[in-house]
């Protein structure tokens, strides 16, 4: 470089000085590499004096630039520039000023001093050339595959380090350091193109900040921190802004009051994403996954990275567990997807728990908030805000975790604003991902047994939920983790959208509601469709439907191949998984776990569950209840009588399909599911459970094609009670007496009382849920109907139901249920 030797003033030699002595210190735990993110066409000329840009003032980041330049003969940053000696003795400038001691925060945005002389000396002296060139320097970007904590925990990111943390990260990380040197910006073309010296500053300011930010992009990934990037765009949002004024004019409050309380809003929803967190928590899980189970296992990826190349991500997962997120999360990390944005309820903002949970990407809604208008409008904006930037997000449509092992009705909301959303601004297609997460031991299952045996369902508190590491003592199996077809927006929009309509999206239109219900059933459709059968939930389904839970051996072994036979036909759905190992594998695996036992007897060995095990594999029977319900259909018509026409069967069918449908949501319309039934039926004749054609006919009692057809039969049995018990308390009681709510707590009531008589104390047998979407299905089939009074009417049509009820459950189970509810009356 062409320059005059420089002279130093006796301050600047001893600032020389020190700093050399802190870049010694700093360079024993520092060894940078130097990249170039410039273009190879537009190098540095080294024949033009330089100066450095940096994103802020950082010590440590000037001494590693400055050694970095020494070393590779560049012209230091400590030194002055060439040709003009007199700006303060150095050749850098930083964007943004760092204040405080402990808490480090930037100051406010202003164009540094430094900058403004330049232009000012440039424009005053029309020779003077220099070149700006920004400087990015990463002290330790944390490498994906990173297993040190530590050096995890200390990585680059976008957040402000405290001295402590930056101490820690060049300590920890100092060895892979990385310095960034950007396209050069001349600053003689600025202030030739600019001559007012505040716009050719704010142009010198806005591109060196674009490429810093670009270059951390790159090196550690794009900034999701929406907590400090967002807050301030949804307050001048003009939907937030519009909100804040109408309810200023309802209210009275005053619109500084209101625009306080939308930021307070914004920032409890907002999540505060951290990479190098991210990074901390896929080191810790893969940890805690190895002490808990036996392995994670991921199907149908390979497809869901196809069809979501160019496409913006919904996840929605089924909900059984709190693991359910940390899971779908850390495999995604894993395969070098960017893991979702995830809605979270507000009883999880816990002390300390919450600020945790922000930084894994959670954004928090409160349940309910129909009754204020401007928190929900903040919270559109912040989903339509990150959809638009393309951040994949992940909720569970159910609402909460599923205390059954069925999934639980869909709750739309979520659903709708993410649609209204997207019609906002429609960036990119969306799709929606179906996730089924199916385990073989569940980690919150105490928790269960006590809430639907009638305890009250306890609030989220931190001890609970850091009580899951006691966990680290059992073997909880395998999970898997089944990913179904994805569900295009585009496709649904084009069957409900009318070209010749110009709804607007801000007044809910009329075609809303309905997408939105043919949207949340299909996926819960594509997730059960998607369903993996495991050992322990072919074991639950076949010894709960035997008396006591027990089985002999051989029997067991029948039923497991019949359960695998049926599992094999090409009726269940392509996406299902189920267990490779052998019916005799299979036992073996259940007493591993700790779930069944062997007793040995003389006349054969006979296997159990559990007594502390049988409550809780309903759970896991009940994950599998829709694969098995039309082949439990045909069994149960066997129950009572050796022999139905196949005629009547089909219209006992197509009467309870629906209620059928909707409860396990199974996929076939009324026509195709009456095909699959015929086909099932073919089946059950191929392997030898049922003969005839008109008539069909089991086999002989006492043979073990009688017994495993009784055992499948049994899998529906508590269904049609609990449609037995709400149809008898309605015909008892009279049309136009109950409400919806005294129906449904009349039938839990029933309920537990028949299951203590007639049944083991099954608490998934009275679960409210299940029946209070009973009675809703009725309603929405027109077979109940409320009056003015919110009563319930009903017509005949509820007895003829009732009288179908013969074929499928005996006298003595039928005439107990009808029993308690006339000693109720």
């Amino acid at each position: 470089m062409t320059s005059s030797k420089p002279h130093f003033s006796v301050f600047q030699i001893l600032r020389l000085k020190w700093y050399s002595l802190l870049r010694y210190i700093l360079h024993i735990p520092v060894r940078s590499r130097i990249f170039s993110s410039s273009n190879e066409h537009d190098p540095v000329d080294p024949s033009v004096p330089v100066c450095y840009i940096m994103e802020s003032n950082s010590l440590p980041s000037l001494l590693v630039l400055d050694k970095a330049c020494e070393t590779s003969a560049l012209h230091r940053p400590l030194l002055p520039i060439s040709a003009a000696q007199q700006f303060e003795g150095r050749s850098w400038a930083a964007l943004r000023r760092l204040n405080g001691v402990f808490v480090r925060r930037y100051s406010k945005r202003r164009s540094p001093a430094m900058l403004r002389n330049l232009v000012k000396h440039a424009q005053e002296n029309p020779d003077f050339e220099l070149q700006l060139v920004p400087v990015s320097i990463l002290i330790g970007r944390a490498p994906s595959k990173e297993k040190s904590l530590a050096k995890v925990i200390f990585s680059e990111g976008w957040g402000i380090s405290s001295r402590l943390q930056r101490f820690f990260n060049i300590v920890f990380n100092g060895r892979d350091t990385c310095i960034f040197f950007g396209s050069p910006i001349s600053l003689r073309n600025i202030a030739d193109e600019k001559p007012d010296k505040g716009v050719a500053v704010r142009k010198i300011w806005r591109l060196a900040r674009t490429q810093l930010g670009r270059t951390r992009e790159t090196a550690i990934g794009p900034d999701l921190s929406h907590r400090r990037t967002l807050t301030g765009r949804l307050m001048k949002s003009e939907r937030v802004s519009n909100a804040i004024n109408e309810q200023a004019a309802a209210s009275g409050d005053s619109v500084e009051k209101l625009r306080s309380n939308a930021e307070a809003a914004a920032n409890e929803i907002a999540a505060n994403y951290s990479y190098a967190f991210i990074r901390f928590c896929a080191v810790v899980l893969s940890w805690f996954w190895t002490k808990i189970y036996n392995g994670v296992e991921l199907n149908h990826f390979k497809a869901f990275e196809e069809n979501s190349i160019g496409k913006e991500i919904v996840y929605v997962p089924c909900h059984r567990s709190h693991i359910d997120y940390l899971l779908l999360s850390y495999l995604l990390n894993l395969h070098g997807h960017v893991p979702p944005h995830i809605a979270a309820g507000v009883n999880l903002n816990l002390p300390v728990l919450g600020q945790i949970l922000r930084k894994g990407g959670a954004f928090f809604l409160r349940r309910s908030f129909r009754t204020d208008p401007l928190y929900a409008a903040v919270f559109d904006e912040y989903l339509t805000t990150i959809l638009a930037q393309g951040v994949s997000i992940e909720y569970f449509v159910e609402g909460g975790r599923s205390r059954t092992g069925r999934l639980l009705p869909p709750r739309g909301g979520m659903v709708q604003m993410t649609v209204r959303a997207f019609l906002r601004e429609p960036r990119k297609p969306i799709i929606f991902q179906p996730v089924y997460i199916g385990y073989e031991q569940l980690v919150e299952g105490s928790s269960y047994i006590s809430e639907l045996g009638g305890k009250e369902k306890k609030s989220e508190s931190l001890k609970d939920l850091l009580g899951i590491f006691k966990t680290l003592k059992r073997n909880h199996g395998t999970v898997h983790v089944n990913f179904g077809e994805p569900i295009y927006l585009d496709d649904l929009l084009k069957q409900h959208l009318k070209p010749e309509k110009n709804d607007n999206v801000e007044d809910k239109p009329e075609w809303l509601p309905a997408l939105v219900d043919e949207l949340t059933f299909s996926i819960m459709t594509q997730i059960n469709g998607a369903a993996d059968v495991n050992p322990i939930n072919l074991l639950a389904l076949s010894l709960l439907a035997a008396p006591k839970h027990a089985l002999p051996r051989d029997e067991l072994l029948s039923q497991i191949t019949l359960c695998l036979n049926i599992l094999q036909s090409p009726m269940t759905p392509d996406k299902v998984t189920y267990t490779r190992l052998s019916p005799e594998q299979i036992i073996q695996y259940g007493q591993d776990l700790g779930v069944i036992e062997e007793r040995h007897h003389s006349l054969g060995d006979i296997i159990v569950i559990h007594e502390r095990s049988a409550v809780l594999l309903t759970y896991f029977r009940n994950n599998i209840a829709h694969l098995f319900a039309l082949p439990s259909f045909i069994a149960s018509s066997f129950l009572v009588r050796n022999e139905i026409p196949r005629a009547r069967m089909v219209r006992l069918f197509a009467l309870i399909y629906p209620y059928l449908q909707k409860e396990l949501f199974l996929p076939w319309g009324s026509k195709e599911a009456k095909q699959v039934l015929l086909k099932y039926i073919d089946l059950f004749i191929s392997l030898e459970l049922i003969e005839g054609r008109r008539t069909l006919k089991r086999s002989g009692g006492g043979t073990q094609a009688a017994a495993s057809l009784s055992l499948l039969g049994r899998g529906l049995l508590h269904t049609f009670e609990r449609y037995l018990i709400t149809i008898q308390i309605l015909v008892k009681n009279g049309s136009g007496m109950l409400s919806a709510e005294e129906l449904e707590k009349l039938c839990i009531l029933y309920a537990q009382r028949v299951s203590m008589l007639h049944e083991f104390d099954a608490p998934e047998f009275y679960d409210k849920t299940l029946f209070r979407q009973f009675i809703k299905n009725l309603s929405d089939a027109g077979i109940l109907t409320e009056d003015v009074s919110a009563k319930l009417r009903f017509d005949d049509k509820l007895e003829a139901i009732s009288e179908e009820a013969k074929l499928v459950m005996s006298t003595e189970l039928r005439h107990g249920i009808i029993q308690v509810a006339s000693a109720a009356l």
